[in-house]
């Protein structure tokens, strides 16, 4: 299929949502068509395709000019997403109701065949593109487009999702430093970042929080509550901590909420446990504020709106040019590609030494260490 002239592609969102998917979507849409290509959404990540009896339209949608438009500001993803339908490891219900983990990617090419599919743009965070990955290597046309607000995917300098994050955390932090005055109270605010912690420390700095704890540098609860409590000395009886999901203290790990088959654990109470640890230390009255899905929803900031047009069209130039197996990423002032290979099973974290930890380290930030 890689060397085919294309006439219709696929177009899937896969993981959790992010602003910037819809204008992802139009550009690509709109890119395709002026190539007189027809354009194809699948219904939640792959869902679609390997579930077709579920959807009345069969899974996929025709995607023309008039579907996208106006969608550009619309957070979201007109297709659905699904972090639960990895075709790799895919839910399955066997014999006596046990369920497993079956690889059901063969059947995902031969479905993209069946439907006279040529190419697939794929938007979608490190999971996503892993997946994308894997059916390259079975000969499908794929390009990969980044999408994860935690900024961890290799290769690229951003991924469209974070900035909108991070705008809304800050604003988040601005409205809770009056309330925290008011009440002398410690707030912990926790946001996303399960094992890169580029929302928490982007916003911290911004939002001029006292303490950052981010999964890159684990804690000591000791040294976070001498931190707060210094503040007295300069008469501040109130202090705001944020802290993402994936942070974990030096002797402990990871706050695990649930696990279940076929998707990532799910983290969460890492806010409530420094909280709680911050009062004993300190005596202030803690109160723990979870920013959760709040982060994905909205419309994207004017950079994350331009990133993902820039994607979209970048993703279809590159099926246009004959490649496959990349993903599109940004090198600014460019757009490059770069192999699927060279990001699937990879993470950016925050470099220890970067800029904006040296810049909260003379701040008077806590990490915690």
């Amino acid at each position: 299929m890689a060397g085919s002239r294309i006439r219709r592609i696929a177009i899937s969102t896969g993981g959790g949502d992010a602003p910037g998917l819809n204008a992802v979507i139009r550009a690509a849409v709109i890119a395709a068509r002026n190539r007189d290509w027809e354009v194809a959404g699948i219904r939640d990540g792959y869902n679609g395709l390997l579930n077709p009896k579920d959807y009345p339209d069969g899974g996929l949608i025709d995607l023309h000019r008039h579907n996208v438009r106006g969608i550009t500001h619309l957070g979201g993803t007109i297709l659905g997403t699904t972090n639960k339908g990895n075709p790799l490891r895919y839910p399955t219900k066997g014999r006596g109701g046990k369920w497993y983990e079956k690889d059901r990617s063969g059947e995902l090419v031969a479905a993209f065949r069946k439907r006279k599919i040529d190419a697939l743009v794929a938007i979608g965070g490190d999971g996503s593109l892993a997946i994308a990955d894997a059916l390259a290597g079975k000969g499908l046309r794929v390009v990969g487009v980044p999408k994860t607000i935690d900024n961890d995917l290799e290769k690229t300098v951003a991924t469209f999702g974070f900035d909108s994050a991070v705008s809304f955390a800050t604003e988040c932090l601005d409205r809770l430093h009056s309330t925290a005055e008011a009440h002398r109270r410690v707030m912990v605010v926790e946001v996303m970042g399960r094992y890169a912690g580029w929302i928490a420390l982007n916003a911290g700095v911004s939002g001029t929080a006292d303490a950052i704890l981010i999964p890159e540098i684990p804690y000591d609860i000791r040294k976070v509550a001498g931190k707060i409590m210094s503040m007295e000395s300069i008469d501040k009886h109130f202090g705001i901590v944020v802290v993402a999901e994936g942070a974990k203290p030096k002797d402990g790990g990871y706050s695990v909420v649930s696990r279940e088959l076929g998707r990532a654990d799910k983290l969460g109470g890492a806010g409530e446990r420094v909280a709680k640890a911050l009062e004993t230390l300190t005596g202030k009255e803690c109160r723990t504020v979870v920013l959760g899905h709040l982060q994905r929803g909205g419309s994207p900031t004017t950079f994350d709106r331009l990133l993902s047009l820039r994607f979209g069209a970048a993703a279809v130039r590159a099926l246009d040019e004959g490649r496959s197996g990349v993903m599109v990423a940004l090198d600014p002032p460019k757009v490059r590609y770069v192999p699927l290979k060279e990001v699937s099973g990879r993470m950016k974290t925050v470099p220890l030494d970067c800029d904006t930890v040296l810049t909260a380290r003379t701040l008077g930030i806590s990490f915690g260490d």
